[in-house]
Formats: structure tokens, sequence, C-alpha cells
């Protein structure tokens, strides 16, 4: 008997986690938090209800997990871009990180952030706040990286290290919108040249 239940304590689970994470993340991104439900989810992920509860728990902490995983997979180009070496640098590399990432034919158009709960149904906020959380955290990161560029010479003294970070999320937000609207990648590295031609000189 003791072995009877070591072996189905010890039996793995009947799917792979990683890769059912990796599909909701996609319906997420696809259809939005309020536009995907739990049948979308376990049909893309392969899983019953029942599994998809014990594994990740109800939708919303499962949307949490996807916004982690999407963070540190096709979001990741936002920290890469802080290990430019120059300010410009890390514009340009964050700019057109995200140009990639939202218009690339393997994956949903435009970004997760902005598909996934830019807007929701008011019991829904908590969503759209982690998402808001997130996109701050991405923000509070540039202007960090922009304030010691300025202190290091690489940014005129007058230089607002916040506002350059925000501009760089407004151009990046609104040509995700672009992307998922269908605009092309040649077109929106175009509109990245146009706004690193207003970036403040060294």
């Amino acid at each position: 008997m003791a072995g009877d239940r070591r072996t189905t304590v010890g039996r793995p689970r009947e799917f792979e986690t990683d890769e059912a994470l990796e599909r909701a993340m996609r319906v997420f991104w696809a259809q939005g938090y309020d536009g995907t439900n739990l049948t979308d989810l376990t049909t893309a992920m392969g899983i019953t209800r029942t599994s998809l509860y014990a594994a990740f728990g109800n939708k919303e902490a499962l949307f949490r997990k996807a916004l982690q995983r999407y963070s540190a997979g096709p979001g990741s180009y936002g920290s890469w871009a802080l290990q430019e070496p120059t300010a410009r640098e890390v514009a340009a590399a964050f700019l057109r990180g995200g140009v990639e990432t939202t218009t690339r034919p393997d994956r949903p158009a435009g970004c997760l952030s902005v598909q996934g709960a830019l807007a929701v149904a008011p019991q829904n906020r908590p969503v759209a706040d982690a998402v808001s959380d997130w996109r701050d955290d991405a923000r509070a990161r540039l202007t960090e990286r922009f304030a010691l560029a300025r202190d290091e010479g690489d940014l005129p003294a007058s230089s607002d290290p916040a506002l350059l970070a925000r501009y760089l999320m407004v151009v990046s937000t609104g040509m995700a919108v672009q992307a998922a609207g269908g605009a092309g990648r040649e077109e929106l590295h175009r509109v990245v040249d146009a706004a690193l031609a207003a970036w403040p000189p060294a």
C-alpha cells in the first residue's frame, strides 16, 4: 500500500506546465483578459479546468503568471536595452525591440501589456492594475538609467530623465497599438527613426 501511495504521489503531471503556460500567454496576448474565457484557455492548453486550477490557480492567477512569462521572454528586450552603453542606444534598443516583438509572424500582433488588460470590466480592475504596475516598473528603470546617463554627461544636464522615459513608453505603446492594427515592421522602424531624431544629443 505504501508503495502504491508513493507511486501516486510521485506521478508526473499529465501535461507540461511550461508549455501550457506558453499557450495561455498567447491566448491572453491575442484575445485580452476580458476576451478570454476558461474554455479558450483549457482548449489551447490541452488540459481540464481541474488541472488548470490545480497547477495555476484561477484565471487571474494564470494571467499574472503569463505576464511574468512574457516579461522574461518576448518582453525581455526592455531589460536588455538598459545594458546598452549610451542613453541613445538604450532608447534605440528599447524601441526596436518593441517593434520586433510586436510584429513577429509566429506570435500575436501587438503587446501583451496593451492587448491583455488595457481596458477591462470593473471587476477585473486588479488585472489592469498588475499590468499598469508592470509598465510603471519599466518606466522607472528607464528613468533611473537616463538619470545615470545625465550624471555621466551622456545626456545634457538640462535633460529630464523621467520625461525621456515617458516619451519612450508613449512611443512604444503607440507602436504596439499600431502593430495590433496591422502596421508592418518596416513602417514601425521608420517611426523609431523619427522618434530617435528628436533624442537629445550627448
